[in-house]
């Protein structure tokens, strides 16, 4: 009988999806009924996954070059399994005269057999800028190490708005420390290293502008990144000033799982601290 509340945990935990992790990159084929401009694609998704909720982006191609680039977003039943996505805008693309770009909503399942996690199930959309419908189809998807794409990091539209029309003026880039981590999620907290003396930062990831212009103070700059495996990050610290102590300095905390990483960065008017992350899955 004590084992009673211990094995209705275990059967909780089973049935909550505690272990499934849509988070990453799914690669795959996605098949179009006749009509189409081809009978079967390639099809490759960014998922991040947090708490249920999906957001991503989705390439459906021909070749690297002919391609569909879209964002999407979606829930995860993790009683049943289940996962709808609904792509909301064409971002880019690049195909044929005599195609149309497809906005689709997939109808999935998730499922892991041994090691392999798969996506499989069937999709249906319209024609961009028109109500008529796209012959529909299937599509299946396995996760997987690597991308054919760049992998975009995740902005605000107020951040995108200013990075639209900004112009930072290059710097050498001064690496401070390159992080080995076992976890998609990363938290990087930003202090100033010492008395604080009126340093203000700008902070890119792979070129995309994540804070502008901010002070640093004993009050942390917060950031949340999500990585996908094996693919490498790139943060820059560019001093806006100096403060009143030259040089810009920082004391960047980073929290990825159970590991905490405390960074010292220091930019300057010629240089920029650069630190390097690349999330390895156990």
């Amino acid at each position: 009988m004590r084992q009673g509340p211990f094995l209705f945990f275990l059967l909780l935990l089973s049935i909550s999806g505690f272990s499934d992790d849509l988070n990453g990159i799914w690669k795959g084929v996605l098949t179009q009924g006749a009509g189409g401009c081809y009978a079967q694609y390639l099809i490759e998704f960014h998922i991040n996954f947090t708490d249920n909720s999906i957001t991503g982006k989705a390439f459906d191609y021909y070749d690297t070059t002919k391609f569909v680039k879209l964002s999407f977003s979606g829930k995860y039943n993790a009683v049943t399994h289940r996962l709808v996505l609904i792509e909301d805008k064409v971002l880019e693309y690049n195909i044929p005269l005599d195609c149309a770009p497809c906005i689709k909503t997939y109808d999935l399942v998730y499922e892991k057999i041994g090691r392999d996690e798969r996506l499989s199930g069937e999709w249906k959309g319209h024609i961009m800028d028109r109500k008529s419908a796209c012959p529909p189809g299937r599509i299946s998807l396995k996760k997987s190490d690597h991308s054919d794409f760049p992998v975009d990091i995740d902005q605000n539209d107020t951040l995108a708005e200013i990075q639209r029309s900004l112009h930072l003026k290059p710097r050498a880039l001064n690496l401070a420390k390159t992080l080995v981590i076992d976890t998609s999620k990363i938290k990087l907290e930003f202090y100033d290293d010492a008395e604080i003396d009126g340093d203000t930062i700008t902070v890119l990831v792979n070129n995309k502008l994540l804070l502008y212009r901010q002070m640093l103070t004993d009050k942390p700059l917060t950031i949340y990144l999500n990585a996908f495996p094996n693919t490498e990050y790139e943060l820059v610290m560019y001093a806006d000033n100096l403060g009143t102590i030259p040089p810009n300095t920082a004391l960047m905390v980073v929290t990825a799982g159970k590991e905490r990483y405390d960074v010292y960065l220091s930019s300057s008017e010629q240089k920029s601290a650069s630190v390097k992350f690349i999330y390895k899955p156990k």
